[in-house]
Order: structure tokens, then sequence, then C-alpha cells
């Protein structure tokens, strides 16, 4: 472990990704810049970074084609006109690069994506928990609505939600008949949601799984 000194680092962004280079204690400070190794930290590459059609107004861009060809180093505005005539939008997708690469692409698809793969990424960081929303036979209209709003709002943050129908005395009597208050919550929520696990009796209790819908 030697004497215990902290590694010296410095993050560069190449190509919309951010690189931290890793060198040995005081290295920097001598001006030797050679690194003992480098980790991929994260994709820089965000909706706000994005520059599209006019905003574009490099000397020189590497343009790559809708399909992915490679369409060669040309100025911002050719590439400008061969979007025009591809009817898509001309958008700078590696604004680090040498020359910096633009891609002819539909940009409210591309938006899309990237939004989509953000999401993606929040939800594979923070763990996913289970709300409960608990129900009961005789609920009238007003309280399934407002317990189906607080359900939406526990899936939009990416949680499951565990809806209880509990049964008390006498109500044991109306279990299958009051299933359909299950099946009723589930469809007000199927813009969102998708069932997990059907409705299912546990004790004196019907339980049934949503989750957010993919």
């Amino acid at each position: 472990m030697g004497d215990g000194a902290a590694d010296d680092f410095m993050c560069v962004r190449v190509d919309g990704l951010t690189v931290r280079f890793i060198f040995c204690p005081g290295e920097r400070s001598r001006g030797v810049l050679i690194p003992k190794h480098y980790e991929l930290l994260w994709r820089c590459t965000t909706i706000s970074d994005l520059m599209i059609n006019e905003q574009i107004r490099d000397k020189e861009i590497r343009l790559i084609g809708a399909d992915g060809e490679q369409l060669g180093i040309m100025s911002a505005k050719d590439a400008m006109k061969l979007a025009r005539e591809a009817d898509v939008d001309l958008v700078k997708i590696a604004p680090s690069a040498t020359p910096p690469v633009c891609k002819l692409i539909d940009y409210g698809k591309y938006k899309y994506e990237l939004i989509r793969k953000e999401k993606e990424a929040k939800k594979k960081q923070k763990t996913i928990e289970t709300k409960e929303v608990r129900l009961s036979p005789n609920i009238d209209v007003n309280d399934l609505n407002t317990k189906s709003n607080a359900a939406r709002k526990f899936l939009e943050k990416g949680n499951k939600v565990k809806v209880t129908l509990r049964f008390r005395g006498r109500e044991m009597a109306h279990v299958e008949s009051s299933k359909h208050i299950l099946t009723d919550f589930a469809e007000k929520l199927s813009d969102i949601a998708v069932v997990e696990k059907a409705p299912k009796m546990e004790g004196r209790s019907m339980m049934m799984f949503l989750t957010e819908k993919r």
C-alpha cells in the first residue's frame, strides 16, 4: 500500500464521455502526465448539451447518415443542405471529437431516446420499493379515486404497488363478488401500470401487485 498517499486524478471530456485519468501521487505537480490507468465515468451528452441545425457553425464536421453510414468530413453548411434534402435534422452528437461528429436524424426521436435512456439509468441506480394501498369491500367511488391517484404517484416514481382488499367479519362471504374492486382499480391505472401478480387471497385479504408499464 506504500506510504498511503492518495492518488492524483484529472477528469477530461472525450467524445461525449467523461474519463478520469489516475496518476501516481504528486506526478501532476512535477509535470509528469503519464497516467497509471483511466476510468470511464459517464456519458456527458445530455439534452441541454445538444446543438442542432443552424446552431452548428463549425467549419468542419464528420457526418454520419441516418442509417449510420459514414458520409465523410464537410462543412456544417453542406451537412445542413443534406439534412434539408433528407427532411431530417442535423444533430451534433459528439461535440468534443476532432472534428465534431454530427448525425442526420429526427431530433424529436433522438431526444425521446435520450430521455428514455436517462430514465432507465436512474431506475437501475435506485432501489425499487413496494408501496401498499389498502381498500375495503364497501369503498365508495371518491375513496377509490383517491387511492388510485396515490398509487399513480407511487408508480410514476418507479415503485411497485401492493393493493390489499381487506375483509372483516361477514364480508368474507362476499369475497368473489368483491374481486371486481381490484380489477377496476387496475383498469384505472392501465395507462401507466400492468398487473404483475393477479388478485389472490392470503388469509383475510385479497392482494394484487402492480408495476410500472415499460
